[in-house]
């Protein structure tokens, strides 16, 4: 398992951080996804041979948020 921490902005509400969060849990592979409002942040917990932060990153970008991963 691996975890990675992504920027995300243009999240304004709960809304916003449950449609995220359901894009990325609705991956093969990943376990777990928090997002948090507040710090403009999603905690993914995946598995890399199935998914890579780019991948992550596309699914917020499909769902209408710019993310970015943080190294």
């Amino acid at each position: 398992m691996n975890k990675a921490t992504i920027k995300i902005t243009g999240m304004s509400c709960a809304h916003c951080v449950n449609k995220i969060e359901t894009a990325l849990q609705d991956l093969q592979g990943v376990v777990k996804a928090k997002v948090n409002l507040k710090k403009e942040i999603a905690k993914v917990k995946y598995d890399e041979t199935v998914q890579s932060t780019d991948s992550l990153t596309a699914a917020i970008k499909e769902v209408g948020y710019e993310a970015e991963p943080v190294r």
